[in-house]
């Protein structure tokens, strides 16, 4: 049963920046497509990023501050999150593209002067 721990997250000034962390548990699998995913209360969650064997995509809105990353080793996830603004505030989970595991409780990241 794979496990889904998001970290990370805080509040930071707008152009700030935050690494965000998914630690993936529970499997003796490697996830080769993950993807980062965000959630406010108004919306409904979004795909922020994702990383697959054919490689990297962002939503419009992110491209050219975000970067999705990963290190197998320790099968992890992570989001490197610069030039942060306002409206990137929101909970952050990892999962799959195709979202096939349990959510895990997320990271929230909250951008604020």
């Amino acid at each position: 049963q794979v496990q889904l721990v998001e970290s990370g997250g805080g509040l930071v000034q707008p152009g700030g920046s935050l690494r965000l962390s998914c630690a993936a548990s529970g499997s003796s699998f490697t996830l080769v497509s993950m993807a980062w995913y965000r959630q406010t209360p108004g919306k409904q969650r979004e795909l922020v990023a994702s990383i697959t064997p054919f490689g990297r995509s962002y939503v419009d809105s992110v491209k050219g501050r975000f970067t999705i990353s990963r290190d197998n080793a320790k099968n992890t996830v992570y989001l490197q999150m610069n030039s942060l603004k306002p409206e990137d505030t929101a909970l952050y989970h990892c999962n799959t593209p195709n979202i096939l595991y349990a959510w895990g409780q997320g990271t929230q990241v909250t951008v604020s002067s």
